[in-house]
């Protein structure tokens, strides 16, 4: 990372925009290719100050709640989609006046809101239904739509084809982190399971999970897999990618407040796993670290813990060429995506500041947070 950090509020998420958007290159040029539509998924990145850059590449947003297509709609101002395992119904009526596009779980929750969808006279809103192909290759249940029993989606013995009257898209979702050679044989499935009815349909979304800006991602196999529902059905094809807008484009930086003996030499940070990049537990994984190494590789080798109280609040074991010490900054990889989003206050640990980085602007200071963003949450 060629940026200097020394004048950055610590511990803080920082955007690269360089690298930003070199993925939002890839995205389009895959556009390009093959006229799909590439939406943003906020739930993996919602860092709005970076909207303006993003919409000059992709076609919009999808979101999850009411708050996240107000967000889309208010700070993007291009296609929102939404789509929720179940809609609130007193949410419903202003969820439609920032939505284009909506598509529903069940034919339970078409039959009750269509109407209502199709009583907005100010716009056209397509209304989708989303289905589980029960086909998938994650490994880790957490993260897999079509695990036994999920609440994600219609399957084939549950898809009621008689109830598809004002529907005009059909959406999956099947995929986690991975390459296009998993689409390429979910495509398979679904096709098999609900060709006779895509063939109705004016789109259809391939959901996310698509690791597209992965370096190495098969880019032509994904364009091969665009092309095959789009020729044999006419439909106009979405993605939905949250991860592969903001992959490898942000880092955490934070700094030791103290070190200490237990068995092996520890660190304690002024970031948090739980706190500040609850995935390193959830899911679980280990993020790099600028000039650190695994266990053993270098001289001296730490266990990294947070500031809460607890206990397993610990991101991992890393070894430095040098002795940690309070005030050492480490630089945290890959903290633009599923950070923000999901980070949280407990035991009113403060937020990361949030800045990003272009060349024509330096560093940029875009948050800080506070007690009142803290206690307002409260009560």
């Amino acid at each position: 990372m060629n940026i200097d950090i020394t004048g950055l509020p610590s511990p803080c998420y920082l955007v690269d925009e360089r690298l930003l958007v070199k993925n939002l290159e890839i995205l389009n040029s895959v556009q390009e290719r093959t006229g799909c539509n590439i939406l943003l998924a906020l739930k993996g990145f919602s860092m709005f100050s970076t909207f303006p850059l993003v919409g000059k590449y992709l076609k919009g947003v999808t979101s999850s709640s009411l708050f996240e297509a107000r967000l889309g709609r208010e700070k993007m101002n291009k296609e929102v989609h939404v789509y929720a395992p179940a809609y609130v119904d007193s949410e419903f009526d202003e969820l439609l006046e920032y939505v284009d596009h909506i598509v529903f779980n069940s034919f339970d929750q078409l039959r009750r809101f269509k109407g209502r969808v199709q009583g907005v006279t100010s716009k056209k809103i397509d209304i989708g239904i989303r289905v589980n192909p029960e086909y998938s290759e994650i490994e880790t249940s957490l993260y897999d739509p079509c695990f036994n029993n999920s609440r994600m989606g219609v399957t084939l013995a549950n898809f009621k084809p008689e109830e598809l009257d004002g529907v005009d898209g059909i959406h999956f979702h099947t995929m986690c982190e991975q390459n296009s050679d998993t689409l390429e044989r979910t495509i398979k499935v679904v096709d098999e399971k609900f060709g006779p009815y895509i063939k109705q349909m004016k789109w259809l979304n391939f959901g996310g999970g698509h690791h597209i800006t992965r370096e190495d991602y098969d880019l032509d196999t994904l364009v091969r897999c665009i092309q095959y529902f789009q020729d044999k059905y006419g439909v106009q094809v979405y993605l939905e990618p949250g991860e592969a807008i903001a992959l490898n484009t942000g880092y955490l930086v934070a700094t030791v407040l103290d070190t200490m003996k237990n068995g092996m030499d520890i660190a304690i940070l002024d970031t948090s796993a739980e706190c500040h990049m609850p995935d390193v537990l959830a899911m679980p994984y280990r993020p790099n670290i600028i000039d650190a190494g695994k266990p053993g590789e270098y001289a001296h080798t730490y266990r990294l813990g947070g500031l809460t109280c607890l206990a397993g609040d610990i991101i991992g074991d890393y070894s430095f060429k040098e002795p940690l010490k309070p005030g050492d900054k480490l630089v945290f990889c890959d903290m633009a995506h599923y950070t923000m989003v999901k980070n949280h206050m407990f035991n009113g640990v403060n937020l990361p500041a949030i800045a990003s980085y272009n060349d024509e602007e330096g560093i940029k200071v875009i948050r800080q947070f506070s007690y009142e963003d803290f206690s307002s949450r409260l009560s």
